[in-house]
């Protein structure tokens, strides 16, 4: 086996492997607002992250600037918003709903990527949408005319990160990553600190059994998830690392029905292939022969604000 078979080899077990982790947070958050309301949650879980982040920000303290904080505070607000929807969500629908759901968003980037440059979509793009939305009506109506309020939540959060996915395409290039990343993850902490206030008055009091989820969702999905995601992806294609990245939801689910002893209808799971396929089918159109263009996309497609995060 040559050297560079085994860097690609080892590069897509470990974006799989950020992509099951990903997907147990869904699984996670769902027990961790159990004990402390979204908000107040989240709050913890970013300031425990971003506290780590300054600390191997803070000896490149010479690459921040007023433009940089500008960029990060902007990507920050999308990503408050993207958690703030899919933890309010998972109090009303199941860990593997919103799974799949959040995946949307790897649709979303396109279709709103047209509206702001007014580039038509290719095939792959209009056909992916219509797939993952004919799942999404499967997965969260009982009936078609019955709607979970938690998976319009969710939906709202996808079209969140599906934003902060096109911003941070736009600035990872001209900025430190490390600062993009830590003060993005710093103002999540921030906002989500403020809104504890204003919707959770008197009950964000930490709780020692949150713990056990503060070190999965702040240490192993946003810290080491998001290093490794960086890291590794060097070694492989923007196309094929999208590709990967859509195992997430299949992971929630799985980990779902393990952990929390869902059960899956013959609907989520027609649904959740639907979605999933509807994800492979967006990204078919990126796939380019052209060094330049692959580049340009794997800026384009960071997920959940890294750049890697």
């Amino acid at each position: 086996m040559s050297r560079e078979l085994r860097k690609v080899l080892l590069a897509d077990g470990s974006l799989i492997s950020v992509a099951a982790v990903w997907g147990l947070t869904f699984v996670t958050v769902k027990n961790a607002i159990i004990l402390l309301p979204p908000f107040s949650f989240n709050f913890y879980r970013f300031s425990l992250a971003a506290l780590i982040m300054f600390l191997f920000s803070v000896p490149r303290w010479r690459k921040v600037n007023r433009v940089t904080v500008r960029a990060g505070l902007m990507l920050g607000v999308f990503l408050f918003a993207g958690y703030s929807f899919q933890t309010a969500g998972l109090l009303y629908t199941t860990a593997s709903n919103a799974g799949f759901i959040t995946g949307l968003s790897v649709v979303f980037v396109p279709l709103i990527s047209t509206f702001l440059t007014g580039k038509r979509p290719g095939a792959g793009v209009i056909l992916g949408v219509l797939c993952a939305t004919a799942g999404l009506v499967f997965i969260s109506a009982g009936e078609l005319y019955q709607f979970n309020f938690g998976d319009i939540l969710v939906l709202c959060c996808a079209v969140s990160f599906a934003l902060h996915i096109i911003f941070v395409g736009k600035y990872c290039t001209h900025h430190s990553t490390v600062w993009l990343v830590t003060l993005q993850i710093a103002a999540v902490a921030v906002l989500s600190g403020v809104s504890s206030l204003i919707f959770e008055p008197g009950s964000g009091k930490f709780v020692p059994g949150i713990w056990p989820a503060l070190i999965i969702t702040a240490l192993l999905a946003t810290c080491l998830a998001f290093f490794t995601q960086n890291y590794m992806q060097r070694f492989t294609s923007p196309s094929h690392t999208a590709i990967i990245f859509t195992t997430e939801p299949v992971f929630a689910a799985f980990f779902a029905v393990w952990l929390l002893q869902e059960t899956l209808t013959s609907n989520v799971y027609l649904g959740g292939a639907l979605i999933v396929a509807g994800m492979l089918l967006s990204e078919f159109r990126g796939i380019s022969f052209s060094k330049k263009k692959d580049i340009n996309l794997e800026k384009s497609l960071q997920p959940e604000g890294l750049s890697t995060e």
